[in-house]
């Protein structure tokens, strides 16, 4: 379980492919915390580390990871957004998150404002019931708010720090991100679908 707040950024090492799965080889200055068989949300999506060396650690993604999420695009030199998982007792300063993207979402537009960023999105139509005004969202692990919600597009708005300190920095319209909407709205929307057909 994470919060979508993000603690630090690693960067693309190396990238091994071995049948379906793909090795993505990490450099960051937090490899010291890591372990072997921890979960690390990367983009906001959680992979386990299976090696570490140095200032590199090395996780593996399977081919549904790949299929539903944007890590097949990654390239060395790429930033990723790291966050460590959540301890119990630590202060939830984002939102719930799993590390379980939903799908993949495009930047189709990006404004420069007076001291922040605004981006806007669109994502598959599928999941337009789960996105609503002021909610909840997670775009490449990074809690955020969003608004201007219309079909299946909405806005967010990065402040300064938040720009300097993940990947949101190097984003552009026509990017893909990792989207994961909120668990809540997920099991609800769940509880309506079967209740439909429980009459």
């Amino acid at each position: 379980m994470f919060t979508g707040i993000i603690e630090t950024k690693a960067t693309v090492a190396a990238i091994a492919h071995e049948g379906s799965n793909v090795h993505f080889t990490m450099d960051s200055s937090i490899t010291h915390e890591l372990r072997i068989d921890q979960s690390v949300a990367h983009n906001g999506v959680c992979l386990t580390v299976v090696a570490i060396e140095g200032s590199r650690y090395t996780v593996t993604a399977v081919a549904e990871t790949l299929q539903k999420t944007n890590l097949s695009s990654w390239k060395v030199g790429d930033a990723v957004n790291l966050e460590l998982s959540l301890r119990v007792g630590d202060r939830l300063d984002g939102h719930f998150v799993q590390g379980h993207t939903d799908a993949t979402a495009t930047c189709i537009e990006k404004q420069t404002l007076d001291g922040s960023w605004l981006f806007r999105f669109s994502y598959p139509m599928q999941f337009a019931m789960l996105m609503i005004e002021k909610g909840s969202v997670c775009i490449n692990g990074v809690s955020l708010t969003a608004f201007n919600v219309s079909g299946n597009e909405f806005t967010v708005t990065i402040i300064p720090y938040t720009y300097e300190h993940t990947n949101f920095g190097t984003l552009e319209a026509g990017d893909t991100v990792n989207i994961e909407f909120d668990v809540l709205g997920k099991y609800m929307l769940r509880m309506k679908e079967v209740g439909s057909n429980n009459p």
